[in-house]
C-alpha cells in the first residue's frame, strides 16, 4: 500500500521536479540523458521508453504508437519540443531513432505473431498443406510418408493420425516456427528429435514444440521479450527474429529435459514450469540475448 502511494506521489509529482532540476543542471533534457549514458540496447532503450510513457506532453507519448515511417519526423518534433539543438547533441537524433524503431516494432511484432497464431491450418489451403509435408522431409528425409493422414506423424510427435488437429492452440504460428527450426537449425532439429525419440526419456516432438511456441508467444505478449530484442536487433524486430528465439527455446528445453532426466513424461508440465522460470530470470538480465550458438543456415 505505502509503495504504491510512494509511486504515485513520485509519478505525479517529483519525478517532473527532480527531472526540471536536473536539467537545469546539466542542460540536458532525460531523453538527451538517456541516449549519451546508456549504451545501445535494452539499458538505453527500456529507459527512454519509461521516460516517454510518463512523460505529459502528448507529442513524447505519440511516439510510441508512431509507424516506423513516421519515426523520423516524432524525432524532430521532440526535438522541437524540447529544444535540443543538432549541433549541441550531434548524436541524439540517431539514437532515440534507433530506440523508436525497437519500442515501435516490438509492437509490431506482437501483432503479426498475434495474426499467425489466430490463422487456422487449413488442408485446403495448398500453402499450409506444402509446409507440413516439409517439415515431414525436414526431418524424415529417409522415411517416405505413406499417406497424408497417417499414424507415421506420431514419429515425429503428433497426437493423431492428422496433425492439423494439434495446431488449434497456437495454429499457423506453430507449424511456421516448426519448420523455420528444421530449416535453419536441420542438424539440430533432428538432434532433438532423436532425444524426443528416446525410449526412456522421450517426448512428443511437435507437441512439445508447439507447446513451447506458446511459451514464446506469452513472453512476447507480456514484454518479457523486450530486453532480448533490443539487445539483438538494432532496429526494427521481424518475424523472424521470434522464429529465432523460437530455435532457442526448442534446443535449450531439449538440454534441459535431457539434463533434468523426468522419471515420465507425466511429469512434462513440471518441467516445463521450471524451464519457463529460467528464461524469465534470464530476461530479468539488461544485457541478456537468448541466441542459439547453432550457426544457423541463413
Amino acid at each position: 500500500m505505502l509503495g504504491s502511494i510512494w509511486q504515485y506521489i513520485y509519478t505525479s509529482f517529483l519525478r517532473y521536479w527532480l527531472k526540471w532540476l536536473i536539467r537545469q543542471g546539466t542542460g540536458k533534457c532525460e531523453l538527451q540523458r538517456i541516449c549519451s549514458g546508456y549504451k545501445p540496447g535494452a539499458a538505453r532503450t527500456t529507459k527512454a521508453e519509461y521516460s516517454l510513457r510518463q512523460s505529459k506532453n502528448k507529442v513524447l507519448r505519440g511516439a510510441l504508437e508512431s509507424s516506423k515511417d513516421n519515426l523520423e519526423q516524432c524525432v524532430d518534433q521532440i526535438m522541437r519540443e524540447k529544444s535540443i539543438k543538432p549541433q549541441k547533441d550531434p548524436q541524439f537524433k540517431e539514437n532515440l531513432h534507433v530506440c523508436l524503431l525497437q519500442i515501435t516494432g516490438y509492437s509490431s511484432l506482437y501483432v503479426c505473431v498475434e495474426d499467425l497464431r489466430k490463422e487456422v491450418f487449413c488442408s485446403d489451403n495448398p500453402d499450409h498443406e506444402v509446409m507440413l509435408l516439409k517439415l515431414w522431409d525436414l526431418l524424415m528425409p529417409a522415411v517416405k510418408l505413406e499417406s497424408r493422414i497417417t499414424k507415421q506423424w506420431g514419429d515425429i510427435g503428433f497426437q493423431g493420425d492428422d496433425p492439423k488437429t494439434d495446431f488449434r492452440g497456437m495454429g499457423l504460428l506453430g507449424l511456421i516456427n516448426l519448420v523455420f527450426f528444421s530449416e535453419n537449425y536441420t542438424v539440430e532439429a533432428r538432434q532433438v528429435l532423436s532425444h524426443a525419440n528416446h525410449p526412456k526419456l522421450g517426448y512428443s516432438y511437435a507437441i512439445v514444440g508447439i507447446n513451447l511456441t506458446e511459451m514464446a508467444y506469452s513472453l512476447l505478449k507480456s514484454g518479457a521479450l523486450k530486453p532480448h530484442f533490443y539487445n539483438t536487433v538494432q532496429g526494427t524486430p521481424e518475424l523472424r527474429h521470434f522464429h529465432q528465439l523460437y530455435c532457442y527455446l526448442a534446443y535449450e528445453f531439449d538440454k534441459f529435459w535431457v539434463s533434468e532426466e523426468p522419471e515420465s513424461i507425466m511429469q512434462f508440465n513440471q518441467y516445463r514450469e521450471q524451464f519457463h522460470s529460467i528464461v524469465k530470470t534470464r530476461l530479468q538480465d539488461p544485457d541478456v540475448t537468448l541466441t542459439l550458438t547453432a550457426t544457423s543456415k541463413n
